[in-house]
């Protein structure tokens, strides 16, 4: 993906806590793969009163690791920026410890109908639901520290970024990741939507992004830009892949992704789905009944 800064190296051992930022600790959990890449990252913001943001999967070692470096503080929140597990699924168990509410924008999306479940939907954590629901803006205080709520649809509807005023830090989840790009997976991820809070991110002024996944994003305004660069290509490949008669997604996938790990494959054809969508919305695409992985597509000029 060329033009995109990508950050591909971060040092770290897992379950061992690491600082980050003045006031802030990192701890990633052992749980690497290709869409975690070196594992979920929990951040604990402050000392002695501190949040936590994202933690992590629900493993024995990784919420062990976390009561261990919060042993003797004391726990105002469980910040959660999305409701996949890998984010959120260690929450109830950290909560029950630590006797924290857990705060998020809300309980996982429902699918609109089972035949558009995408093939990343194990991931998903239909049974979270949340002690205190937080919106776009929400101010949470404590010690030393105070952090805000920012909306960011588009990779899950009910995706959040917090941010920390003091540092200029934003930490982004999987909004923002600089070791790859963010899968937009429909029913509930939406491109329109992720294109906007990208907006939402270029309107601010952020040195540094901290994203769940992988190293710290510096210089973040250009790496922004970039992605939405790379995502407006997209747009374009996908236009041009129609037009070379390469109607289907699985088609279009095969073309577009040929450089990259196969086992990625099915989310890149979601992130094509969302691309599609937003194109058959804008007029450019059109296809027979609602746009899915199993439509034909044809460009518009075509009819």
């Amino acid at each position: 993906m060329a033009g995109i800064p990508f950050v591909k190296d971060i040092d770290f051992t897992p379950g061992v806590p690491d600082a980050v930022l003045p006031g802030v600790r990192r701890i990633i959990a052992d749980n690497p793969g290709p869409f975690t890449y070196t594992g979920s990252g929990t951040y604990i913001v402050g000392e002695g009163d501190v949040a936590v943001i994202d933690p992590g999967p629900d493993s024995a070692a990784h919420i062990d690791a976390l009561a261990a470096a919060l042993s003797g503080e004391t726990v105002r929140c469980i910040l959660i920026t999305h409701t996949h597990l890998d984010h959120c699924g260690g929450a109830r168990e950290l909560a029950r410890r630590c006797g924290a509410p857990i705060l998020a924008f809300g309980a996982h999306p429902v699918r609109r109908r089972e035949s558009d479940a995408p093939a990343l939907d194990e991931g998903a954590d239909y049974g979270f639901a949340p002690d205190e629901t937080i919106a776009d803006g929400a101010a949470i205080e404590g010690d030393g520290w105070r952090l805000e709520a920012v909306h960011t649809p588009g990779h899950l509807s009910n995706h959040l970024c917090f941010a920390l005023p003091r540092e200029k830090a934003l930490f982004t989840g999987d909004h923002m990741m600089g070791w790859a790009t963010t899968v937009v997976a429909p029913p509930d991820g939406d491109m329109e939507a992720y294109l906007a809070s990208l907006d939402v991110l270029l309107a601010r002024d952020d040195r540094i992004y901290l994203p769940t996944h992988g190293a710290p994003i510096e210089a973040p305004h250009r790496f922004v830009r970039a992605v939405k660069t790379h995502r407006l290509m997209r747009d374009a490949q996908i236009l041009d892949q129609i037009g070379k008669g390469r109607t289907r997604i699985n088609d279009m996938v095969a073309a577009m992704y040929a450089d990259i790990d196969r086992r990625l494959h099915g989310a890149a054809a979601l992130n094509v789905l969302a691309h599609l969508i937003r194109l058959v919305r804008n007029g450019a695409v059109r296809c027979d009944g609602a746009p899915d992985l199993r439509a034909d597509y044809r460009l518009s000029a075509d009819g």
